[in-house]
This record gives structure tokens, C-alpha cells and sequence, in this order.
């Protein structure tokens, strides 16, 4: 739409204060920056002392609160409490702490008082992590009927039990940091991956999460692997399997679905996608779930940079290597080799063109 100037605006600088003046002396006056007419009544409301400043407020509430009426799918009013983000977020920083002591938080750890600090950790982390999980599991139980008594015992037993898996997922994480340091030659030590690699991040906080997916408690784990996504820019989904001693080199990019299987010595390097090749309907053409969509890795595989392999019957063969940019919709057998065609790189001189 064509913008039109005031003749007392002129152009230029000598324009824009005449625009200026004309707003003070009660006529539109012209954004300097923009060259945008502002009517008197919008000058008149953006001073702070104004009581126009509000005016425009209630009409606006009002219409956000109607949409509230005919969106209630994006809205939770009047229900449970909800698992908190900023919660979910806390969970992850403490239990770092308990599964890398030294490495995480701000105290410093010593034989002395690794008890103390242990036992500190994990008093905190059994209140939030119970706390979050009840409200989880409140407002799952109110979603199929009535709220039953029996909710805050199960989210208490829950977060006991989560607990009682630490020590596993301690030993888990030795072999993951291990295998990073046996396949990655820039890797330098524990020390370095631990505290700078994105990859062990995010499969730390998958492998506690998974914990919590075993358990039924499938909305705070994804809210901790999304957050863990938005950190290190690698999706796992908390459904998904994954062996011994697995590894992401680089990892930006990396997807791994909820069906996926993985099994010991994995090796991934960035932009991997395991995913679902496409996804069933029922007659009323809504998605079947609970069904494998995403496909199988066995054993001592590696798959290079930015290979997708789609499906849920695919399954890549124990020791198999799968090339980058690969597409894989079919499974291969034990020990294959898995490329493109090569296509003929061109390199000519810039001087003789």
C-alpha cells in the first residue's frame, strides 16, 4: 500500500523534523527512523503519565479470553498442576551431579565428604524428581476419570526406584564415556569429554530419562531430552533403546526415535537419522501407535555423517558400516558395507577457465 507524506513533512532530514514538529503541534507526526506516519492518538497514549496508555488493553484481554473459549485444545485451566520445565531442568543439573561427581555443580568433592555431598544431592533430587512425577502421573490419572488415592504413593515408589537404578546407569555411562575416548582421536581424556562433549550430554540425560520412560512416566522424560535437544542440538527420544558402550561423534544433528533399537558398541557420527519411514492410519485415518516405526542397529555398527536409515523392519547387521548420506530403507546383513555410487568429482582451474 503506498505510504503518503504530509506536504509539511518535505524529505530528508529537513522532512523528518518537520514531521516531528507537526507531531508535537498536535498533527501526525513521522517516524524518523521508518519514515512511518503515527496518528496523534497513538503519540497521545505512548506517553507514560497518559491514561490513554491502557485504553487499548481490555479490548484485547477480552479477545485473547474468547479465544480461550473456542482453543481450549492449547490451554490448561482448571486442572492438575503440571510437571514444571524449570523443574525438569533442575532434575537434569542435579543428577549430573550425582552421575559425574566433581565434574557438575558448584562444590567441591572429596573422599571426606563425597558422602555428604552424595547424600545432599540426592535428598534434593528425590523431592523435586517426586514431586514432578506425581504431578505427572495426577494428571494422567484425572485425563481417564476420577483422581485415585493411590497417585502420590506411585510417584514416590517411581522416583525410589529411579534412585535405586543410578549406580547401573553410572556404570552404563563409564563405557559411553570410554568408547568416546576409543573412538575419537581428538579426544584427549575422561576429563575432556565429560565436561565439553555434547554427545555424552545428551545420552547422559537420555539414559535417566529412559528410566523414567520404563517406568510410565513418559511426559517429564521427553520435557528432560527436549531440553537436553535444545542444548546440544541431539534428539533421542527417552523410548528408545540403546546398548553398551555408545558413541556420537560430533552429534549435531543426530535423530533417534522412539522405536529405535541400538544395540553394544554403536558408533554415530552427525546428522544420523533413525527414523520411521512412514506412519499407519487407521480407517478413520488417525496414526496407529505402539507399533516399531524405527529401525534396528546391531551390535558394533557405525553409520557415517548423515546417513538415514527409515523403518521399522530395517535392521543393519552386527559390525556393518553404513556410509554418509546414505538412504537405507531395507535391511543389510552382518559385516556389509553400505554406500552411494560415487559420482565423478570435477576440479578445474580458475585461470584456465
Amino acid at each position: 500500500m503506498p505510504r503518503h507524506k504530509s506536504p509539511a513533512s518535505g524529505t530528508g532530514k529537513a522532512g523528518a523534523k518537520s514531521g516531528a514538529a507537526a507531531g508535537a503541534s498536535g498533527g501526525p507526526a513521522i517516524c524518523q527512523g521508518r519514515g512511518q506516519e503515527i496518528p496523534t492518538e497513538m503519540l497521545r497514549a505512548a506517553k507514560s503519565a497518559s491514561p490513554d496508555r491502557y485504553r487499548a488493553l481490555p479490548e484485547i484481554v477480552q479477545k485473547i479470553v474468547e479465544t480461550c473459549e473456542r482453543l481450549p485444545a492449547i490451554q490448561h485451566i482448571d486442572g492438575t498442576q503440571l510437571p514444571q520445565r524449570e523443574a525438569a531442568v533442575h532434575i537434569i543439573a542435579v543428577a549430573l551431579e550425582i552421575l559425574f561427581p566433581g565434574y557438575y555443580g558448584d562444590r567441591t568433592c572429596s573422599r571426606d565428604n563425597l558422602a555428604y555431598h552424595i547424600g545432599d544431592r540426592l535428598h534434593e533430587l528425590y523431592l523435586t524428581l517426586s514431586e514432578q512425577i506425581y504431578r505427572t502421573v495426577r494428571h494422567e490419572c484425572r485425563r481417564e476419570g476420577p483422581e485415585c488415592p493411590h497417585c502420590r504413593a506411585l510417584a514416590e515408589a517411581n522416583a525410589q526406584e529411579v534412585l535405586r537404578r543410578l549406580p547401573e546407569l553410572r556404570r552404563l555411562l563409564r563405557l559411553d564415556v570410554q568408547a568416546a575416548l576409543d573412538g575419537d582421536p581428538a579426544a584427549g581424556s575422561f576429563d575432556e569429554i565429560i565436561l565439553s562433549y555434547p554427545g555424552l550430554l545428551a545420552v547422559a540425560v537420555y539414559r535417566f530419562a529412559h528410566e523414567l520412560w520404563r517406568l510410565g512416566v513418559p511426559l517429564l522424560a521427553r520435557m528432560m531430552t527436549e531440553h537436553a535437544h535444545t542444548q546440544t542440538g541431539i534428539d533421542i527420544h527417552p523410548g528408545a533403546v540403546i546398548g553398551e558402550s555408545f558413541f556420537m561423534d560430533h552429534g549435531t544433528g543426530v535423530v533417534i526415535g522412539e522405536t529405535t533399537v541400538i544395540g553394544n558398541h554403536v558408533k554415530l557420527y552427525q546428522g544420523v537419522t533413525l527414523g520411521a519411514l512412514s506412519f499407519p492410519k487407521d480407517a478413520c485415518g488417525k496414526l496407529i501407535r505402539g507399533q516399531k516405526r524405527h529401525p534396528t542397529i546391531e551390535d558394533g555398527a557405525t553409520i557415517y555423517a548423515h546417513a538415514t536409515i527409515l523403518g521399522g523392519t530395517t535392521v543393519v547387521g552386527e559390525h556393518s558400516t553404513v556410509g554418509g548420506n546414505v538412504w537405507l530403507t531395507e535391511s543389510v546383513p552382518p559385516r556389509s558395507f553400505v554406500s552411494m555410487e560415487s559420482r565423478k568429482v570435477v576440479v578445474r582451474s580458475k585461470v584456465e577457465r
